[in-house]
């Protein structure tokens, strides 16, 4: 048989170059040998999972039965390269580079400003590339879906969409805008104020005529749409001859291909396959490895024999017939979405309402790389509980084929075929050849529902088939399927329910006696896994009073039924607004005067943009290996509290491959890192103190290696009691990290009693992952004499990680230079727990002498590393009838994990910014960093604030509520005005705060709209629209002076080039590209003569964290510093020649002995803090802003979406408006991330459970507003930084509070409608669950409540 053959050669194509293999490990994915065997790093490791879109490549095939070349993006982390026979790879340095030719899918979103840290770029790039191969002239709407499956953590992702927005231009038409083309539509393009149908009518929006004027004016944009490469097809790649020749030849072999631990064979019939499971009846069928692939990474799954029919034929065939289409099991899911699209387009519409239902779903399910390989029989037989297609199919009444040694038989897809988790009524033996999907018959009709944490590209949470087939001519029911997936371990079935409605009319009595039924058919208990248990409940009522609204007013379209639906109801019936507009962005000309060469103020592409958009740009992992290398896997705790009795390597060291095992007594120096004067282990040594504390660590030649050996570590332990998960917990077990901050002013007790009420009540905010595109990486070689290593890292502070190598090894920082070329991303994420990775890898290779290299997988480093600090508030506030707040008293508890970290300083700044722009007389707060048995929580861009400025904007809502009057009134009301001084005592003027407000108000035309919401939400029952405005005071800089300086050196080289070094990290902030303008404008010349290399500490020591939005202040005055003074050195030649140039006066100073090197030093602000007398100047100045924000609510699932976003922003003069303005809006949609669907769940015993972009949900580019509008506040100044201008990085993360407050805005109108008024409960993230049950429908009324306490839920209630 084929398993005793040996191995045959396997023959694909990588970039246009012939690859053949013989000796594939099954266990290679093509993600790793491209990157390790081929040395292509361009794509990157972002999750290991197909959910970040970061290994996006092309896979090209050649259809011998069409005679075509297929070409799809796929994700290069699932795909076995032991599946390429006959495939080409095309990468992103495929298609073009800087040093050949660009192609303009990559020039573009460069151009366009579309790649910051530029880790996503190159999967981006790859995805828009496959879909102009597929369709050189695409719409809006397709470029939206093709990326729906890349994340991108910096960007926002609006100047990406921008920049392939150039792609589909047509003039004159509204597709070029992002809507779907008017012509092509049934009517005009809503809201597209460029419709072909509408010209002149009215656009829908309050402000049609001044978007419109400000398209046509000659205003200032971002980058020049005239200076674009032209697509040109002659640039690529053609498929290669030699593949054709191979398909068409039908020479096909059966290959075998043997690694380590797994046997892979590919056959080339049905009966080959069919033998096969005969004889290995356990071993799974492998296509699109989305399923199987995921379980071997991430559960530790072997599979020690695998089937991967992918060459069988028989497994691909469509077969048409009048009962319906046959459509084979391998097909994947792009393939059956194509086919059923084609039966929708010529059946008539009576007979494709399954596979228009089935269409509905695959349009969200996955991203497109997963559909392009994941199949039909895979998604079925998988049998996963939350299956999109499996109730449509079930519904549907659809069949399969299945066909086992000498058997074949038809299975009906029904509740009866689903048995358990992952289990069907197949034999072990039986595969699935095809699957059946009849037409619908008339009277009959299917619907299909879902709800999922993020519009696209994520798992169901809850959904739903359902087919009834009415009585002719009648609305009496005769015939009715409900299936539902996500509420129990498989797809379920409501048979009790449907015979409630059976031979029934189609009415609202009839439905309503039905729920109480359904409610009792699927209980769903309180500890289910997945938790969210009322919600999912809910939904199930949701889905079916959705059915019952369509059918409702489908009968009565079809006059069977005599009155339409109420209008009110109607917008049950429409989906969410979803076409993207016209963004503006606006910012200052440069200053009358300027030389055309001085590039500040000017938008300048990042420094790098092309070399990340072409692969070409080295990140940490992407360096290559060196010989004798290492790589480190790290072994985590699985007890939150426990001691440690004994750790056995035994086993891991006799595997093949590892090395060694490295623990705390191997560490020559320090075991510890202090913080705030606590100390945290590098290594724990007798007790952990939560679930993923690193206990001790694995080398070994490769990573799979290390892998495996880290997993046969065995370590026992004894259970310490007294854990502590939540705040509540660590309150009653008083357990803090020391000291206690409180800071005020006023009397809190006169403040009360000035006031005519007082309202107490809390806020919830969850934590938040970074979710860095590169997770945390590093490479440590020894020099090989006097103790010296050389360290490459992704770090934000680099000095810090040297001071920490040098004490754990105990060797002098001389000895360890750190280098930084660029980082993926931090956030604040990569600077303690950095340096503890740091320190644990140069151990490893200090004791075995070799380089080793640590890159933490997504799922470990969102482990081990923390995130933002969930807090709970408590308040007592007092106001008046005015609206006049007379006092305020609030208490935070943040959730600081089992060590101290930042923690201390994160409280402190909590306290100094929870008065936001509000002057609250009488004002105090308390705040305690509570010590629990979580992973340690650390730093995270706004480091406090985004949650403290939550809780006072929450009680400037509860306050509006309880007046009845908006939100905006009572923060006008009580705002700082004139010259003023904050509790802390530190006096600034808050002039261009209110500014920002006011013009943001004018700019969103906030009180007309505000006019039409109301309007909307009268008119819709079940959607709501909902608008909020907020404004930010954000202090910069460090409050511990010393933090403040930086230092820089500068070389100019006898040929006039310049090589600039600073202390600062480029993290995709731009740094780098402010500094080269900053040395161009001092030099007087253009910014392509000068180049920065590396952050590096023997460069410049001793350097400060790139944090605090305080990067370019400090870094930019020390570069500043270093050319005045070489400017000034040149003064007499440039006197002497001045008609000379740069070069001649840089070979006349050598020649005169002039120094052409400087160090820069700036000694930045000395901001100081008392806690003892709760005042000082922390800040060096305050950055302000705007935001308002409307969002529309689909009440019955809590979907929304956000339809606009204006904001206003204070940024001085800004260096660079085009990076300043990718910086507002990235910092904007990670606040929308943490405000509403970011979300970390822990279990009852302190384990992680979301440890990747399958389980957590960063937005992705359907959360982008659909009106995007970024405005810098004209006219400003600051004396207190560089070139007047201001730190931007990250003011503008709590901006995205305002999509949480309309979304509150929302709920509040759907609650009036429920008789509710009044405060209420909603704690932040506002997810789909929180804001679908606060609307307190009717619906989520009926859902029996489950009293705590008396069961065990499935997730900690975060905080």
């Amino acid at each position: 048989m084929a398993e005793g053959q040996e191995s045959v050669l396997l023959t694909f194509y990588i970039n246009g170059k012939k690859v053949t293999e013989r000796d594939v490990d099954p266990e290679t994915m093509l993600l790793s040998y491209l990157r390790k065997r081929m040395r292509l790093t361009g794509t990157k490791y972002g999750c290991g999972g197909g959910g970040c879109g970061a290994c996006t490549v092309m896979l090209s095939r050649y259809q011998v039965h069409t005679r075509t070349v297929s070409h799809c993006a796929v994700n290069a982390c699932l795909l076995p390269v032991c599946q390429l026979q006959g495939a080409a790879v095309t990468t992103v340095e495929g298609i073009g580079s800087t040093k050949t030719k660009l192609h303009p899918v990559q020039e573009r979103i460069a151009k366009a400003h579309g790649s910051q840290c530029g880790f996503c770029t190159p999967g981006m790039v790859m995805s828009m590339y496959t879909l102009l191969r597929n369709n050189p002239q695409p719409s809006m709407e397709d470029i939206t879906e093709t990326l729906a499956g890349n994340l991108c953590r910096c960007t926002g992702y609006r100047p990406i969409l921008d920049g392939y927005r150039t792609f589909c231009e047509v003039s004159g038409c509204c597709q070029a805008d992002g809507a779907k083309c008017c012509l092509n539509a049934n009517s005009p393009a809503e809201n597209s104020p460029k419709c072909c149908q509408l010209k002149d009518k009215d656009t829908g929006l309050a402000n049609g005529k001044e978007a419109a004027d400000n398209l046509e004016s000659g205003r200032l944009e971002l980058f020049d749409k005239d200076d674009l490469l032209p697509l040109d097809p002659t640039q690529d790649l053609i498929f290669p001859p030699e593949l054709i020749r191979m398909a068409e030849s039908g020479e096909e072999v059966t290959q075998v291909f043997r690694g380590e631990r797994v046997t892979w064979v590919s056959p080339v019939t049905l009966e080959e396959v069919v033998e096969l499971k005969a004889r290995h009846p356990e071993a799974p069928i492998v296509m699109g490895n989305t399923n199987i692939g995921l379980d071997m990474k991430f559960k530790g799954v072997l599979h020690p024999f695998i089937i991967s029919p992918s060459r069988v034929s028989d497994l691909f065939e469509v077969t048409h017939k009048p009962q319906g289409v046959s459509i084979g099991a391998g097909c994947s899911m792009s393939v059956l979405r194509g086919v059923l699209e084609g039966l929708v387009r010529s059946l008539p519409p009576e007979q494709s309402e399954t596979h228009r239902a089935l269409l509905q779903q695959l349009a969200n399910l996955a991203g497109p790389q997963i559909r392009n390989v994941a199949t039909l029989g895979g998604n079925i037989v998988s049998a996963y509980p939350n299956s999109d297609l499996n109730p449509v199919l079930a519904a549907g009444n659809c069949t399969l084929t299945v066909v086992s040694k000498g058997e074949r038989r038809e299975i009906l897809i029904n509740e009866d075929f689903f048995t358990g988790f992952g289990k069907t009524l197949l034999k072990p033996q039986e595969i699935v050849l095809s699957v059946f999907i009849p037409v619908s018959q008339e009277g009959e009709f299917v619907r299909a529902f879902r709800q999922a944490p993020r519009k696209e590209n994520a798992l169901a949470t809850v959904n739903a088939g359902m087919r009834v087939r009415f009585r002719l001519g009648s609305s009496v029911v005769e015939e009715l399927g409900l299936f539902y997936g996500g509420v129990g371990p498989c797809t379920l079935a409501a048979p009790k329910t449907c015979q409630q409605i059976i031979g029934r009319p189609w009415a609202e009595e009839t439905l309503s006696a039905a729920y109480p039924v359904l409610l009792e058919e699927i209980p769903l208990d309180s500890s289910a896994p997945g938790g969210r248990v009322a919600f999912r409940r809910a939904l199930t009522l949701s889905f079916l009073f959705k059915f019952y609204l369509q059918m409702h007013q489908k009968l009565a379209e079809m006059g069977v039924l005599a009155e339409n639906l109420p209008q009110d109801m109607r917008s049950a019936l429409k989906g969410l607004p979803n076409h993207f507009l016209p963004s503006y962005q606006e910012f200052q000309e440069v200053l009358e005067g300027q030389p055309g060469q001085d590039p500040i103020g000017r938008p300048m592409m990042h420094r790098s943009a092309l070399s990340q958009a072409t692969g070409e740009a080295v990140y940490c992992d992407d360096m290559p290996h060196t010989q004798g290398e290492l790589f480190l896997t790290l072994v985590t705790s699985t007890k939150s509290h426990a001691k440690i009795i004994d750790i056995d390597f035994s086993a891991a060291l006799a595997l093949p491959g590892v090395v060694d095992v490295i623990t705390a007594g191997d560490i020559p120096g320090r075991k510890f890192r202090t913080l705030s004067g606590l100390t945290e282990e590098l290594l724990a040594e007798k007790e952990v103190t939560c679930v993923g504390q690193m206990v001790c660590a694995v080398v070994a030649d490769t990573k799979p290696h290390s892998k495996r050996g880290a997993a046969a570590v065995r370590i026992t332990y004894e259970d310490l009691p007294d854990r502590v998960f939540t705040v509540e917990e660590a309150i009653k077990q008083k357990s803090f990290f020391g000291p206690q901050r409180e800071i005020g002013r006023g009397d809190m007790t006169e403040g009360l009693k000035m006031a005519d009420h007082i309202h107490e009540g809390e806020i919830r905010i969850g934590g938040q992952e970074h979710f860095y595109m590169e997770t945390q990486s590093m490479l440590v070689v020894p020099v090989g004499e006097e103790r010296e290593m050389n360290v490459y890292l992704s770090t934000q502070h680099p000095t810090y990680c040297q001071e920490a190598i040098a004490e754990t090894l105990n060797i002098p920082s001389n000895r360890v230079t750190c280098h930084v070329k660029r980082v993926g991303g931090a956030f604040g994420g990569k600077v303690t727990k950095t340096s503890i990775l740091a320190s644990i890898t140069a151990v490893a290779a200090w004791k075995t002498e070799r380089p080793v290299r640590l890159v933490l997988e997504r799922g470990e480093d969102m482990l081990i590393t923390g995130g933002r600090h969930p807090v709970l508030a408590h308040y007592k506030v007092g106001y008046r009838n005015d609206g006049r707040i007379t006092a305020a008293d609030v208490n935070f508890y943040t959730n600081a994990g089992n060590t101290v970290d930042e923690s201390v300083l994160v409280i402190e700044k909590i306290l100094l910014h929870f008065d936001n722009a509000y002057n609250i007389p009488n004002f105090h707060g308390r705040s305690n960093a509570c010590k629990t048995n979580l992973p340690s929580n650390t730093a995270f861009r706004g480091f406090g604030v985004p949650q403290c400025m939550l809780v006072t904007e929450s009680i400037i809502d509860d306050v509006a509520l309880k007046l009845g009057r908006t939100a905006e009134e009572i923060r006008e009301i009580n705002m700082y005005r004139g010259p003023s001084m904050t509790h802390y005592k530190m006096e600034f003027n808050p002039e261009n705060m209110l500014r920002c407000w006011e013009e943001c108000k004018k700019r969103s035309c906030l009180e007309s709209r505000r006019e039409d919401i109301a309007q909307f939400n009268q008119q819709n029952r079940w959607k709501k629209r909902g608008i909020a405005q907020v404004p930010i005071k954000y202090g910069v800089g460090f409050a511990d002076g010393f933090l403040n300086q930086a230092a820089a050196l500068v070389h100019i080289f006898l040929d006039g080039s310049v090589l600039v070094s600073h202390g600062g990290a480029e993290m995709g902030q731009g740094l780098h590209t402010k500094i080269q303008q900053v040395a161009s404008r001092e030099l007087r010349i253009p910014t392509s003569l000068i180049h920065i290399s590396e952050t590096n500490t023997h460069m410049v020591p001793n350097t400060c964290p790139s944090a605090a939005s305080f990067g370019t202040d400090a870094n930019g005055m020390a570069v500043k510093d270093a050319c005045e003074t070489l400017y000034t050195r040149l003064e007499p030649l440039r006197t002497r020649n001045p008609k000379g140039t740069w070069q001649s006066w840089i070979k006349d100073a050598f020649l005169e002995k002039i120094s052409l090197s400087a160090t820069g030093y700036y000694r930045g602000h000395d901001t100081h803090m008392d806690w003892e007398r709760q005042e000082g100047q922390p800040y060096a100045y305050f950055t302000y802003g705007a935001c308002c924000c409307e969002v529309e609510l689909d009440c019955l699932t809590g979907d929304y979406r956000t339809v606009r976003t204006d904001i206003v922003f204070d940024i001085g003069r800004s260096i660079n408006p085009s990076i300043d303005i990718g910086q507002i809006e990235g910092a904007f949609m990670q606040g929308v991330g943490l405000y509403t669907s970011e979300e970390l769940t822990f279990s009852p015993s302190g384990v992680l459970y979301t440890r990747g972009p399958g389980q957590y949900k960063i937005p992705a580019i359907c959360d982008v507003p659909l009106k995007f509008n970024i405005y810098l506040l004209p006219g400003t100044q600051n004396p207190h930084a560089i070139y007047s201008s201001k730190g931007i990085g990250e003011p503008a993360l709590f901006l995205g509070s305002s999509v949480f407050l309309a979304l509150k805005d929302a709920v509040a109108a759907a609650r009036r409608d429920a008789g509710l008024s009044g405060p209420f409960q909603f704690h932040s993230p506002a997810t789909a669950d929180r804001t679908c049950l606060a609307c307190a429908s009717h619906l989520t009324q009926m859902v029996p409540i489950s009293k705590p306490g008396t069961f065990q839920p499935w997730a900690i209630d975060s905080p």
